[in-house]
């Protein structure tokens, strides 16, 4: 196998790498948005409940049904501050699989770069065979013209 076969076979395998880091990055990036929409609903509700309840507890209430709002409002911030720290690690995995496409990318470009320049330096070797061998014929013509005009 020639170089040009092994550096397309190895663009191949960086073009497949880079395809599976933006399957990553698309999958990082919904886990991420449904981790901040489930904080932002459980934000929504605690809101509701306690402008729902709120108006209940002005006209009185027993102090057992307000310990258990009060009970169940702080396990709703726990649960937004469990959520919070959710949407922080899936924002740290997103920003990770981000660095990830363009390490990837940057690799995919750099073997097209390689393989253009191999390329190029293949063309610039057959342009001067191609010349040498059109001034070698060149001289060849001239040559035997001059000997036809001395004999």
């Amino acid at each position: 196998m020639d170089r040009m076969q092994l550096l397309a076979t190895l663009l191949e395998r960086e073009e497949g790498r880079r395809d599976e880091a933006q399957a990553a990055l698309r999958q990082a990036q919904q886990q991420a948005d449904a981790a901040k929409a489930q904080g932002e609903a459980l934000l929504a509700y605690r809101d509701e409940y306690r402008q729902r309840w709120g108006g209940q507890f002005r006209q009185g209430t027993s102090i057992e049904l307000l310990r258990c709002y009060q009970g169940f409002v702080q396990r709703l911030d726990q649960a937004i501050t469990f959520q919070e720290g959710q949407c922080a690690h899936q924002n740290g995995l997103l920003e990770r699989a981000r660095q990830l496409l363009r390490q990837r990318e940057t690799r995919v470009a750099m073997v097209r770069k390689l393989i253009e320049r191999r390329q190029l330096a293949a063309r610039q070797v057959q342009e001067r065979r191609d010349q040498k061998a059109c001034d070698e014929a060149a001289q060849r013509a001239g040559q035997r013209l001059r000997r036809l005009q001395n004999a």
